[in-house]
């Protein structure tokens, strides 16, 4: 599949996301969320109660996300912070508090219904220090040396050009600005059954990185001080229920994923200095 197939299959299942929340429903597919707004083991009680109380229940039930990067990022107030595939707002909104009214919040998605939902959610929530932009996270649309933090929650990923991603992050982000996003990491090889199945990549599993490419990459991006912290990591139960229903033999690959699979909280600097 072509990375333009591949972003197009995202846009699509993400849009439909969008919609079954704006009608009242839950964003995951054809099931009931999990107990914290979830839909999976990857995506379930990621939130406080004190921080699902600051945001739109919609904005809640859209995220896809596998962990929590904004309570992660140590935002400080004035900060600019763009939050990569903000879906339905959630860690912007979140974010945009964070910050207060000296600072900024930017949420950058490529699919139109997801930022419909999403400024949907800010009105709502009533947060003025926000701005969601149309793009894609390959081709940022903010100048050079303009944010201060990126975060982003289970969605690089999803990317077929990963290292055009960390470049691009790394462009906008001012000097000593720091990078941290939520993600799926990988370690030790991967059934091809997996990496091969589609509807896995855009469920965060199937794209994601081994640890050290991740930091491979990162550092060939131009980031210093790379550091993964894992914050969940899957078990063969848990890998039971992303694969049911994917096609594959579940009880044949689940051994063979057992512990592989992580979310994990990704760190990194842009150098203070530019050499």
């Amino acid at each position: 599949m072509s990375t333009k197939d591949l972003r197009e299959v995202v846009k699509q299942k993400y849009g439909l996301a969008a919609l079954r929340v704006q009608s009242g429903g839950s964003s995951c597919c054809g099931s009931a969320p999990a107990a914290g707004g979830g839909c999976d083991p990857i995506t379930s009680n990621l939130y406080s109660t004190q921080q699902s109380g600051e945001v739109p229940e919609q904005a809640l039930q859209a995220s896809l996300g596998c962990g929590n990067p904004t309570a992660l990022a140590q935002l400080q107030p004035g900060e600019t912070v763009l939050d990569l595939g903000s879906g339905g707002g959630i860690d912007v909104l979140l974010s945009a508090r964070r910050v207060g009214p000296t600072g900024k919040a930017y949420g950058l998605d490529m699919t139109d219904e997801m930022l419909a939902l999403a400024r949907t959610n800010q009105n709502k929530a009533g947060v003025d220090n926000v701005e969601f932009l149309k793009g894609e996270i390959e081709n940022i649309p903010l100048p050079d040396n303009s944010v201060d933090v990126i975060i982003s929650n289970c969605v690089i990923n999803l990317s077929s050009d990963k290292d055009r991603v960390l470049r691009e992050a790394f462009r906008v982000l001012k000097p000593g600005g720091r990078f941290a996003v939520s993600d799926v990491v990988v370690t030790g090889e991967i059934p091809a059954e997996i990496r091969k199945n589609v509807e896995l990549w855009i469920g965060c599993v199937a794209g994601a990185l081994r640890d050290s490419d991740y930091t491979a990459k990162l550092a060939g991006a131009g980031f210093e001080n790379i550091a993964i912290e894992p914050t969940r990591i899957y078990a063969v139960e848990d890998a039971r229920q992303f694969l049911a229903g994917q096609g594959i033999d579940v009880d044949a690959i689940a051994a063979q994923v057992d512990g592989k699979f992580m979310s994990a909280f990704v760190r990194a600097c842009k150098p203070a200095r530019q050499a």
